[in-house]
């Protein structure tokens, strides 16, 4: 299991956004140049297509937005980490373009301020902070049960900027173009205080939240790098050859058995880990592969798999002291949060300071924090996993984000990791522009007390969600 993390760092100090509009031109200049770089063989996958449905409903938004008419935040999907250059892309090259084409007149910069996670510029590097604050971005911690500076930042922007805001509100990403991950309340939330804000001060803009898809799919069926990795896969986990049979079998069905046939094993290695080095109660499940019902293996396959990540979560939540509430992607998110306390210190002024013993203390704490919060990436990279993703749509595209995920946990379990994901081929990405949902109307009719009004955030959320799986629907 590596282990990135061998001492104590200092606290994980807000960034706070500093928009330069020089900085944004040269972001979009270089965007061009940053997609085809990224499709060299020697890194993952570039996207070389972006198109966009319903973009003249966006840049009507947006002109109404500069003419002090509305105020709007951009909810967006966020199945991959390419999604900041698809909205990059659309807000600097997309939209201008379909203005001048319908006539609509906008300003420059035609861009938004949007929140990040506060834990890309660990993995990224410190560079990343600089130029997402530069670029109008505000981080967040997403596990606080408050990050006042973050909000603070978010509601003001959402009521004042000159320009408006883009939240993912999945807050991460899952991996599946296909499924839309429950949606946190905070969006919701922020259009509510928004509506308050304009109130207090006397304002008439109407408040929306603008539903934004982004789906990836792969310009050309990448089915012989699937078999390849696959195979790589396999021979990682030191799985035996499988026994499947080819016989009048479609290139589909055999590529999905496989699928179930790795899983399988890699469940039972996983859950055999943690009955013999974790204590843990793990009922043996047997599953037929070669049943003829081809949903019932893979339903209960999805449970073991439940199984499996919540033993993790449980495991990681009992050295941490954390009480186990809410769905897998609650829990991760509380994980991640108590393990940065233990490595990122807020409470050492100065860790170069400490003498001997408290320093290496800390470094051991830290350490061993890190290596504990594994198991949770481990059941973070599961959470969109369903037990019909293949089989409603048998795509390349779906068969390729699930054999990632597979890597995914392999990559984090191998003494050395592999240097990112593997290309497996050239993709496109399409971005869908959806009908605006008025928060003013909702803030209205929520207007009592204060359950009335978390209804109206909850229902808001949900209608949110809907409208975002409604995008994605072919």
């Amino acid at each position: 299991m590596p282990k990135s993390i061998h001492s104590t760092q200092p606290p994980l100090k807000f960034i706070p956004q500093r928009f330069n509009p020089l900085v944004l031109k040269m972001m979009s200049w270089c965007l061009p140049f940053v997609l085809r770089v990224r499709t060299r063989p020697w890194l993952p996958a570039g996207i070389v297509k972006i198109e966009a449905k319903d973009a003249e409903v966006l840049a009507k938004l947006y002109q109404e937005f500069q003419a002090g008419k509305i105020r709007f935040l951009i909810a967006f999907r966020h199945p991959e980490v390419e999604d900041p250059m698809s909205m990059l892309y659309l807000l600097s090259r997309i939209l201008p373009k379909v203005a001048r084409e319908k006539g609509i007149s906008l300003q420059s910069p035609v861009h938004s301020h949007f929140m990040y996670e506060r834990g890309m510029t660990l993995w990224a590097g410190k560079w990343l902070g600089w130029l997402f604050s530069r670029a109008g971005g505000v981080p967040i911690r997403r596990g606080r049960r408050v990050d006042r500076n973050a909000i603070q930042m978010a509601r003001d922007l959402f009521a004042n900027a000159k320009m408006p805001i883009a939240i993912a509100p999945e807050g991460g990403t899952n991996g599946h173009s296909g499924v839309v991950s429950p949606l946190e309340p905070g969006v919701a939330q922020l259009g509510f205080w928004c509506v308050e804000d304009l109130q207090k001060a006397n304002r008439e803009e109407t408040v929306f939240i603008i539903p934004i898809a982004i789906k990836y799919s792969y310009v050309n069926p990448p089915w012989k790098k699937i078999d390849w990795l696959l195979s790589k896969l396999e021979a990682d986990s030191g799985l035996p050859v499988a026994e499947i049979s080819l016989t009048g079998k479609k290139q589909e069905e055999i590529l999905y058995q496989r699928i179930l046939h790795l899983a399988e094993y890699l469940i039972s290695e996983m859950e055999e880990f943690y009955r013999r080095f974790y204590h843990q109660n793990l009922p043996e499940i047997t599953t037929a592969i070669t049943s003829e019902d081809t949903a019932k293996p893979n339903d209960v396959l999805i449970t073991r798999l439940h199984r499996l990540m919540d033993t993790a979560l449980q495991i990681t939540e009992q050295y941490f002291n954390v009480q186990p509430q809410g769905n897998f992607i609650d829990r991760c998110r509380r994980l991640e949060e108590a393990g940065w306390n233990y490595i990122y210190r807020d409470d050492i002024a100065d860790i170069k300071s400490l003498p001997p013993l408290k320093r290496g203390l800390a470094d051991w704490v830290a350490e061993e924090a890190d290596l504990k919060m594994q198991h949770m990436r481990i059941a973070e990279s599961f959470v969109a996993v369903t037990a019909n993703y293949i089989l409603e749509k048998p795509t390349a595209d779906r068969f390729a984000e699930t054999t990632l995920l597979m890597f995914d946990m392999l990559s984090r379990i191998q003494e050395s990791t592999l240097p990112g994901r593997p290309r497996l081929g050239l993709k496109q990405s399409m971005i869908i522009v959806g009908e605006p949902i008025s928060v003013s109307e909702r803030w209205k009719a929520s207007q009592g007390n204060k359950q009335a009004s978390r209804q109206g955030v909850s229902d808001l959320t949900k209608d949110l969600q809907v409208a975002l799986e409604e995008l994605i629907k072919d």
